[in-house]
């Protein structure tokens, strides 16, 4: 009797906070500040700049100028020859399985003492400071430059769990459609603004500039992120820390688990969720390298046509959230979803066959449009779903596995799916199939939850 009422106590301190206007602002701003990270490095100017530098490097290696016809670009990784892109697929794939061990435990000790925000504040500054490490990257030690990709993604992905658990707790459930598309879109604008100023500097400057931008990612994204430190509440239930709190994080963690094996409708929607969105996430790690492989591309335009598609991607996916939130106040939000994933679908089929740039802005205009939507309205449904609780991280953190779990086996996939086959479209048409299982499971997602001690 005390714990529950305990509990209404807690969530009574959380009620007062919800729909604080500078509170939302501040937890909408850090979307503006680590988005960066997303397209900076994780789609636009680092995967064109390891290209470029990984193959130069394997060039002078075999002391020839250019590439021979179908000649694919190989590294060596502590002793072991692979094509560049498998590698930065297996490196990247490496860092979500970490992700995925990690935040569990350390969002069961977050729940437990309180400190959902410190652990967000570490982890941006691990990811910060590893992007202005990506500064000194070079081919001839790719060891050290794999080590700093995987440390940034560690940042952003592990800050990412904490900061999505927020959003239960300072906004009603009607509003999470609204705040978490306004998040999204503020991303995109705020790292199209970064993109554009690297641009500037490699443009107009000089290329050898290009490795400035992974500084002023790591100022931008520490930078912004004060302001959300200085608005979020950290510790919003008032918990106090205790001897013994590891473990009894995992005891908490344990609690939440139990919570979640007993609804219904919230695990079949993460059961959707995993397949639908290992796909998405696979498609925005890879398509960069894919366009710069497999697109035949002007020699006078080197790599601004990529550019340019890829702020095409950005501006149409701060529409797509908006637009996706409306759909979804009249279709509801396992319809929109159900939508969304179908079109993901068609363009997977679409990329296999393009081969020119025309057909490359094509495909980035619908990728855009389904990219923002599907992401917003993804981390919006699951805060819907959610029962009433105290636990945000906890509850989120298995979210966040599902999710990182899903672009381990997506990007493993993908560069399993190039070693077998030696051809990247064929890679990117297998991405299909988890679009596919994706949306079949969605269609079995009930319109209400119901409590159950059944195994679903």
């Amino acid at each position: 009797m005390e714990e529950k009422e305990a509990v209404l106590d807690d969530l009574h301190v959380s009620k007062s906070i919800k729909g604080d206007k500078r509170i939302i602002k501040g937890w909408i701003l850090y979307d503006w500040a680590n988005s960066v990270y997303n397209l900076v490095i994780s789609s636009a100017i680092f995967p064109i700049f390891y290209t470029n530098i990984t193959e130069r490097h394997y060039l002078d290696s075999v002391g020839r100028e250019k590439l021979l016809e179908g000649e694919k670009v190989m590294v060596n990784f502590f002793g072991n020859d692979l094509y560049s892109s498998e590698l930065i697929s297996y490196v990247l794939s490496a860092s979500f399985l970490l992700v995925s061990i990690l935040s569990p435990i350390l969002s069961g000790v977050a729940d437990f003492t309180g400190n959902k925000k410190r652990f967000m504040q570490f982890f941006c500054y691990l990811g910060a400071l590893s992007c202005i490490s990506l500064y000194w990257f070079d081919a001839s030690r790719i060891e050290w430059g794999m080590l700093s990709v995987f440390l940034a993604s560690i940042g952003f992905w592990n800050s990412f769990v904490f900061y999505n658990a927020y959003l239960p707790e300072i906004a009603d459930p009607k509003d999470h459609d609204n705040i978490s598309a306004r998040g999204f879109s503020m991303g995109y604008f705020g790292s199209m603004i970064l993109l554009i100023i690297c641009l500037s500097i490699i443009m107009f400057i000089d290329k050898s500039y290009t490795s400035l931008c992974f500084i002023l990612v790591g100022i931008w994204w520490m930078g912004f992120a004060q302001i959300t430190f200085r608005r979020l509440p950290n510790n919003v239930h008032n918990r106090k820390p205790e001897k013994g709190f590891i473990l009894k994080g995992f005891k908490e963690l344990r609690s939440v688990y139990q919570k979640f094996s007993d609804t219904f409708r919230l695990k079949r929607y993460l059961r959707a969720f995993f397949f639908f969105n290992t796909g998405v996430q696979t498609v925005m790690l890879m398509a960069v390298f894919f366009a710069k492989h497999e697109i035949i591309w002007p020699e006078e335009s080197g790599d601004s046509g990529l550019i340019v598609a890829i702020l095409l991607i950005q501006l149409l996916g701060a529409g797509g959230a908006y637009l996706m939130s409306f759909v979804s106040s009249k279709l509801g939000n396992i319809n929109t979803l159900t939508i969304v994933v179908a079109g993901w679908i068609l363009l997977c089929g679409f990329a296999y066959f393009i081969t020119t740039p025309k057909e490359f802005y094509l495909l980035a205009a619908g990728v855009g449009l389904v990219m923002g939507g599907v992401q917003a309205l993804a981390r919006s449904t699951y805060s819907k779903f959610l029962p009433e609780t105290t636990d945000t991280a906890s509850f989120f953190s298995f979210y966040d596995v599902t999710e990182k779990i899903g672009i381990v086996m997506g990007t493993f996939f993908y560069g399993l799916m190039e070693t077998l086959t030696g051809d990247l479209r064929v890679s990117v048409l297998s991405i299909a199939t988890f679009f596919a299982i994706g949306l079949v499971l969605l269609l079995m997602v009930p319109k209400e939850e119901r409590i159950t001690n059944e195994s679903n």
